[in-house]
């Protein structure tokens, strides 16, 4: 039997910088969790001591979270999954989804069996939920390999809004980094 086509979502820094090779690219969305900062990122927003604040995903019953699936060639899904595994080593476990793939402008969606990394609480970089203020005080504070943890929400924000994707949490925590960066 053939290789299957992967579906790969994206959710966070995959939304704007996917990296890698795709056959094609729409808006998705995943059910039944919702997106947070709750994931430290000591390898890309931040450094060992002084993790940045990264998305995961959290469980949730009535929550839906958009983002971007990227369909993947069979033939190069052994490459591209080896690189988001060292990519995203950072606590994130790859797991098997259903997606939502939006067509015909959103209108319309197809489900879609796609693959999500994601952090969960009993990873060593996990740091959890905190009030907003406390959140948005550690991004304006880290940096790391990849850049600014500010820019990585900044970033996130304005991608969401492009795809008419809203999101309370990544909104809210725009408004805080932004009013300081700017």
């Amino acid at each position: 039997m053939p290789p299957q086509p992967v579906w790969i979502f994206g959710y966070g820094s995959l939304v704007w910088r996917p990296s890698f090779a795709y056959r094609e690219r729409c808006a998705a969305r995943l059910r039944g969790f919702a997106r947070r900062f709750w994931q430290g990122s000591t390898d890309h927003r931040g450094v060992p001591g002084r993790p940045g604040r990264v998305v995961t995903l959290h469980p949730a019953a009535r929550a839906e979270c958009w983002g971007v699936a990227y369909h993947i060639e069979p033939t190069l899904s052994g490459q591209v999954l080896a690189e988001l595994d060292v990519r995203e080593k950072g606590g994130y476990e790859r797991r098997q989804v259903t997606l939502e793939l939006a067509r015909s402008g959103g209108v319309e969606t197809e489900r879609a069996a796609g693959l999500v990394y994601i952090a969960t609480p009993d990873n060593a970089n996990y740091l959890g939920p905190a009030p907003l203020g406390e959140i948005a005080a550690q991004v304006r504070e880290s940096r790391g390999p990849s850049g600014s943890n500010a820019e990585y929400v900044l970033r996130l924000a304005r991608a969401l809004r492009e795809l008419a994707a809203h999101d309370p949490h990544v909104t809210a925590l725009e408004a805080l980094v932004d009013g300081e960066v700017a």
